[in-house]
């Protein structure tokens, strides 16, 4: 197994899956549609297989998480060994509904997809547990600049690795 990629920092790995903002749709299968439209081009992932695969997960139990906050990510990990995993956070247009537990609108989506569910359990750990911040939250409730946030990713990582 390939330690470097599993022990790849979150802030590289969102950075490789990019942040987008005003994404339009007014449900979530709309608006992952269109995030998996604009993300970059991964030579290992067709958008509309991720997109299928992401709309199955949804279909089984929402990953709205509440306050504000949905994590999408495929049921079984897409990815091969040596193939990058990423995290592409997207700012709706407007907040939306996602069924979240406290009924919340969703206004900043985390989508990950990784290689194996440890990889996956470490993102969204992650990921969780910077939404706890109120730092953190308030850059990305407010939409922050993109350096703004890797560098606060990047800030936290540090901050758990010391």
């Amino acid at each position: 197994m390939n330690n470097t990629v599993n022990r790849e920092s979150l802030a590289d790995i969102v950075e490789r899956g990019g942040v987008y903002r005003n994404v339009s749709g007014g449900y979530p299968g709309e608006i992952l549609a269109n995030i998996t439209s604009r993300l970059p081009a991964f030579p290992y992932l067709k958008p509309e297989a991720l997109l299928r695969a992401v709309l199955e997960r949804e279909a089984l139990m929402p990953t709205g998480i509440g306050k504000g906050i949905a994590l999408p990510h495929p049921r079984t990990p897409m990815l091969d060994e040596g193939e990058a995993p990423f995290v592409a956070i997207a700012f709706p247009q407007w907040p939306l509904d996602w069924n979240t537990p406290d009924g919340s609108k969703v206004h900043t989506i985390f989508l990950i997809v990784s290689r194996s569910a440890k990889q996956h359990l470490g993102v969204m750990s992650k990921i969780n547990f910077l939404c706890q911040d109120e730092k953190f939250y308030s850059l990305i409730k407010s939409r922050a600049p993109n350096e703004e946030i890797i560098a606060a990713i990047r800030k936290a990582e540090t901050e758990w690795a010391g």
